[in-house]
């Protein structure tokens, strides 16, 4: 078995923007070949490093590459793993089980392309999730940002009526009879562990990922000190029109870029 985050194999991938070089890496995890794509400025210099965390489960949601280019145009390198199961990559899609571990050593194959002692983390809908893990099974995380993020597994069940078929498959049973399983899948119960600053961005419309997800997760962050921030957008929803959408993404970049000063 190969060690965690060794890069496999990469391969050049058509890129959006003329500015921004693409790549998608195929990289060990837990015995697994995973695959994830690597966006970087092409003019050379110091950029951080981000990790971007999808959303949504096994071809919902997939890495869009204009994406994670136009959070390389605002000055980082960014890699962005599939999960394990995902675009011919072993293993499959747990919902934040043990393929958070390809976000956990997600962060190794990025801090090869980049000279970055600590990483950001970006995490949107189950993508928060997958963030929150990360930063709390890992101690070199600079900042971290959940827009539109999930924080309770249980809640994602009773609240997405349309997904429960799907999660009731990967996770084993429902949360009445496997409450168990959502918890071991649920941050909000290791949230001491954490110690990175949070950026919670969320839409107070939002029906894919209820605010409560927001709340709640500000709740038990306020209640063990950690530090936080949170921007309420009153009367958005999941995903925000097209130029606050653009707005956001460079305020949230400058965001994470002050919490290195």
């Amino acid at each position: 078995m190969k060690k965690n985050g060794i890069i496999e194999e990469i391969r050049r991938y058509p890129s959006p923007n003329e500015k921004v070089r693409l790549d998608e890496i195929i990289y060990w995890s837990n015995g697994l070949r995973v695959k994830g794509l690597l966006a970087r400025p092409k003019q050379e210099g110091q950029y951080e490093a981000l990790l971007y965390l999808r959303g949504g489960l096994q071809f919902i949601g997939m890495v869009r590459p204009a994406r994670i280019a136009q959070f390389a145009a605002q000055g980082f390198v960014v890699f962005a793993p599939y999960y394990r199961g995902n675009r011919g990559g072993e293993g499959r899609d747990e919902f934040a089980g043990e393929d958070r571990y390809d976000a956990v050593y997600a962060v190794d194959v990025l801090k090869q392309f980049c000279d970055a002692q600590k990483v950001h983390l970006f995490g949107f809908s189950r993508g928060g999730l997958m963030a929150l893990w990360t930063a709390i099974l890992r101690d070199d995380i600079a900042s971290l940002v959940t827009w539109a993020g999930v924080s309770d597994a249980t809640d994602t069940y009773w609240q997405r009526v349309d997904m429960r078929r799907g999660l009731k498959r990967i996770i084993g049973g429902t949360p009445n009879k496997v409450p168990e399983r959502y918890n071991q899948r649920t941050p909000l119960y290791e949230i001491t562990k954490l110690q990175a600053p949070v950026l919670i961005i969320h839409g107070t419309e939002d029906q894919h990922v209820q605010p409560m997800h927001a709340y709640k997760l500000e709740q038990y962050l306020r209640n063990n000190n950690k530090q936080v921030e949170a921007w309420y957008a009153n009367g958005l929803k999941h995903h925000y029109p097209p130029r606050l959408n653009c707005q956001t993404v460079r305020q949230l970049c400058q965001w994470m870029k002050k919490q290195l000063i």
